[in-house]
């Protein structure tokens, strides 16, 4: 485990996967953030006593796999890029630790809000998206502007994630680290560690103490995709404009703590 935090995790208070689920907030504001997992290790030094730790048969460390798809001239990945607001991410993911398997579908909208659908698969559409029906169902449902037939495996990624939630149920935060991505269309492979992807996602009008802890130590928001990110740092003949300062910012943070990024900004 890259974070150093196992004796942090062990003093938080356990929240069942049930309970977690019950967490709902309707006036969501989602907001992202990256730091190297000394830094995180920090931040849950100060909100250890005021969050949950979300706990699943025993474990407070959940792993997670997914497959992304797109069009074969990458149109999902292009219109990000091109910052379209109105776009779609497809994916099969794989709650490892539960052993369950969901097709997702992402929709963001052109005022930032993000919806997500999702329907439980089985293993076989993990391996393959096109061996069910019910999926194609789904999918064409979903996107009906995309030919489900057309689309391709182009990236996978699989990282470790610890979730959080506060005593008064109003946020929920994820923290991924381990992050590792592998392109379909060339073979590469390429990773993010130490670095960790946390995202905050709660009530609008509600205080957040994750939030105060993050201006402490000076953490600023920086808003991450991770199939987009992957895409570009595993293929480098893609357009990726957008994502150079990103890109540069992930190669500091990784420096700062001795590592680097192999696909590095500068061969942009």
């Amino acid at each position: 485990m890259m974070l150093n935090i196992n004796d942090i995790l062990n003093e938080m208070t356990p929240i069942s996967l049930d309970e977690m689920s019950a967490v709902k907030l309707m006036n969501r504001v989602d907001t992202k953030y990256v730091a190297d997992d000394l830094t995180v290790a920090k931040l849950f030094s100060l909100i250890k006593d005021d969050y949950y730790v979300q706990e699943i048969d025993g474990k407070r460390v959940a792993e997670y796999d997914s497959i992304y798809y797109d069009t074969v001239d990458n149109h999902m990945y292009i219109i990000h890029q091109d910052k379209k607001l109105k776009r779609d991410k497809l994916r099969v993911r794989n709650y490892v630790d539960t052993g369950t398997y969901f097709c997702e579908v992402k929709h963001k909208n052109n005022h930032g809000r993000t919806k997500k659908k999702r329907i439980e698969v089985g293993q076989s559409v993990f391996e393959n998206l096109k061996s069910d029906e019910k999926t194609r169902e789904f999918v064409e449902n979903q996107l009906p502007d995309y030919d489900f037939d057309g689309f391709m495996k182009k990236l996978s990624t699989s990282f470790e994630r610890i979730t959080i939630v506060n005593k008064g149920k109003t946020e929920r935060i994820t923290i991924d680290f381990n992050v590792r991505f592998h392109n379909f269309e060339n073979g590469n492979d390429e990773g993010i560690a130490p670095l960790v992807v946390m995202e905050l996602k709660r009530d609008g009008r509600c205080e957040s103490i994750f939030q105060k802890a993050l201006f402490e130590l000076r953490l600023k928001p920086l808003s991450i995709s991770k199939y987009c990110i992957g895409r570009a740092l595993t293929d480098k003949t893609l357009k990726q404009n957008r994502f150079k300062k990103k890109i540069i910012k992930l190669d500091k943070l990784k420096k700062l703590r001795g590592y680097a990024i192999t696909n590095s900004a500068t061969d942009i």
